[in-house]
């Protein structure tokens, strides 16, 4: 892990000419590894979940990769992206340490950064709670379809709870912290999910339901037809 963080440190350092770095060091260490490699863990995990699923959709390699169990298939894929979640928050954390801080009084970062924090993992924590670990984490790319759209609390109160939720606690710890690092970070994170849910996540998980309720209707039709 040292070997890794010191490439990509040189690598940054390498990118960064030295005038740069100089103006960007009151706000950020242009050769902390671990502020760019949260960044690449940030996009490269909506990335990797969206092309997996997707190809499961059409594929079902998981379900057949795990002996046609679907469920087996989302409990392994949810599993990676816990690890590379948790890797992701190890890697923001390490960078809030590591980079330089802004002016706050320590009593108003604790009135800003624990309610958001509380909050945050309220969102979270209902979500899962409606959604259980199968839905958080694309069964319906699997065929396991929820029967109809959640619509209490949180869902009622906030889009995407979940991602949202997420994001607050990220800003809730750069508050803490008082770190530009983390702040930067956190627009990166919610650019992010805003770029999957927009573009990618919401079309295509819409797309399967409208296709389910075609195929639905379809057979309700031909069933009729042979009864009369």
């Amino acid at each position: 892990r040292a070997a890794a963080a010191a490439a990509v440190a040189s690598a940054m350092q390498s990118l960064f000419p030295s005038s740069v770095s100089a103006q960007l060091a009151p706000y950020l260490a242009a050769d902390d590894p671990f502020f760019w490699m949260a960044i690449v863990a940030t996009v490269f995990l909506p990335t990797f979940w969206n092309i997996v699923a997707r190809a499961e959709y059409r594929t079902h390699f998981l379900t057949r990769l795990m002996c046609g169990s679907r469920y087996l298939g989302v409990y392994f894929l949810a599993s990676i992206i816990i690890a590379i979640s948790a890797m992701r928050s190890y890697f923001i954390h390490e960078s809030l340490a590591n980079n330089p801080q802004f002016e706050l009084d320590d009593q108003l970062a604790m009135l800003l950064g624990y309610p958001l924090i509380a909050v945050g993992s309220i969102l979270l924590a209902g979500s899962y709670y409606h959604l259980r670990i199968v839905h958080t984490y694309l069964g319906d790319y699997f065929g396991i379809l929820m029967k109809e759209r959640v619509t209490t609390f949180p869902f009622n109160v906030i889009d995407d709870p979940m991602y949202n939720g997420g994001v607050m606690i990220y800003l809730g710890d750069a508050i803490l912290a008082k770190s530009y690092a983390g702040l930067a970070l956190v627009v990166v994170v919610k650019l992010t999910y805003l770029v999957s849910t927009t573009l990618f996540e919401g079309p295509f998980t819409t797309m399967i339901y409208e296709k389910a309720a075609q195929e639905k209707a379809a057979k309700k039709q031909r069933k009729q037809k042979k009864q009369q």
